[in-house]
This record gives C-alpha cells, structure tokens and sequence, in this order.
C-alpha cells in the first residue's frame, strides 16, 4: 500500500481557488485548506524564529564583557597553591616514624576521604584548630597509626601546614593574577587555614590587596561573615565580586549566598555537573566574560 504524501509544509504552490478544498473519489481532502497550510508555516516559522533568537542572545551575552564586576576573591589552598611533599602522603609516613609511628602510604587516600566524611565543623563555624587536630589524626590512625602518639603526630602535621614554605604555587596562579589586576580588579583571598595570610602573601609575591584567614578572622567559610569582611576592605559589595574556590561547600554556596558570583576551580574533574565551572585558572577570565 503505498504511503500517505507527507503534507507540504516548507513549500507552498499555487492552486486555483476551485480545487483549493477538492476531495479525492475516496471522499479524502486531496490537498490541506489554504488556511491550514498557512497556518502550519506560520507556526514553524515562529518557531524557527524563536529558537534562532535564543540562540543569538546566548551568543551576544556570553561574548559582551561583564562590566559590572570589580573584585575577585579566591580560595588559596587547591586553588593557587598546592601542598608540597611533606604534607602528602610520604610526609605523613616521616613525620609517623618520628613519633613512633608505622604508617602505611597506600591507605593515605582511602583515609583522607574518610575523615572528611567524618568532620564535624564548629555548630557556629568559629575557626578551631582542635577540629583539624582531629581531622588529621584520623587520617594518621587511617593509615595504621593506633598508638598513643597520634594526636602528637598530628598536632605537628597542623602545624606543618602554617609553614609558607610548605607550599606551592600552581603555574596558573600568577599569570591570573596578573591578568586581572591589569585589568583594574581588585583581588582578595579568603582561606579556612592557621596561616598568617598575609605573610603569606609576602612570601609568596601574591599581589592581591586583601587577605583574611579564619584562625585571625574567627570565622571560617562558608560563614557570609568572612566573605563580607573581604569586600568591606575592597569598598565593593557583592553583586560586584566573584569568588573562585575548589570547595563547591565552602566557597561556592557561601559566596552565593552572599549575593556574589561564585565559579567552582575543578581540577580533578570531580564535579562535571556543575557549572559554572573551569578546570585551570586559565579559563577564568573568559567565565568571568572579561
């Protein structure tokens, strides 16, 4: 049996008035009203339309610069700088022998993730060191370290960790920097950390014009209360700023909930969901829509 003709929507001809609304022997309309017809195209063109439209804004706002932004603030740890080796796995494994301590560097990993699992932050988010006392040393018991001395141990990891030298700048953080400063924003950091941050900063060569740790602040993120003392230094509120962090927790929702922007540094790929999102600090400028 042969196939019924697929109406004529995209192109129309001709018909003389009197078989416009013939019908076939079979009773069939041989050829759909000339109002239905038009009816059909008008349609179709609207919505070719509208989706053309759409997809012209989407262009045009992606590519108009944001002129409204003045300040970044950004995460430190993860973000610009990385721990180096004596606060990895096989820093942890030294510093164990140390204090008496055999720990095993393949379970490392394993034990960092369940310790995160198992944090339990301040119920009012004030900075306390003891809580990262506690973090530490689960990951130091994790790793086969039951002993007596692992809070010791990992008394003396915590403090590892406000050693400016025990970090390293990723190869993005600079050029960034630099970037953004040329074009007249004004930078900040906000970091949950013991270290003093703003020698930090100086030890570093990082040119921002504000620094705020939670230990000297009080507050750690995603407290509202920390991100707004960043910008009351800058002179600039929320709607103005952005923050860029790797803690979707902490420096995402915090800094939204502020009423700022916030865009997640993903450098694992651990968050493909999530936009918006970059995976080095290299695409930020273009996130930003500078």
């Amino acid at each position: 049996m042969p196939s019924e003709p697929a109406e004529p929507v995209n192109v129309v001809t001709y018909q003389p008035i009197a078989t416009r609304n013939a019908v076939s022997p079979a009773k069939e309309t041989v050829w759909p009203p000339q109002s239905s017809r038009k009816s059909l195209l008008r349609n179709a063109d609207r919505a070719r339309l509208r989706e053309a439209v759409s997809i012209g804004l989407e262009a045009i706002l992606s590519a108009v610069p944001d002129r409204t932004l003045q300040a970044v603030l950004f995460d430190v740890d993860f973000t610009l700088v990385r721990p180096g080796p004596d606060l990895g796995p096989e820093g942890y494994v030294r510093l164990g022998e140390r204090h008496g301590l055999r720990l095993d560097v393949s379970r490392h990993d394993e034990a960092r993730l369940a310790a995160f699992a198992e944090l339990k932050r301040h119920p009012e988010l004030e900075h306390d060191d003891e809580v990262w006392i506690a973090f530490t040393e689960r990951i130091i018991r994790g790793m086969g370290g039951d002993e007596t001395g692992a809070y010791e141990c990992a008394a003396e990891m915590v403090a590892a960790w406000e050693q400016h030298d025990n970090f390293e700048l990723y190869d993005d953080a600079l050029p960034v920097l630099g970037e953004l400063r040329g074009r007249g924003l004004k930078l900040g950091l906000v970091s949950n950390t013991s270290r003093d941050l703003e020698a930090f900063v100086v030890h570093h060569r990082l040119q921002v014009d504000v620094a705020i740790g939670s230990r000297s602040f009080g507050k750690t993120k995603p407290d509202p209360a920390i991100f707004r003392a960043a910008l009351d230094r800058l002179g600039v509120g929320p709607g103005s700023a952005a923050m860029v962090g790797d803690s979707v927790e902490d420096d995402i929702e915090g800094a939204l909930a502020l009423g700022m922007r916030a865009i997640l540094l993903d450098r694992e790929g651990r968050y493909p969901g999530l936009e918006p999102r970059i995976a080095g600090l290299g695409e930020l400028t273009a996130a930003l829509r500078l």
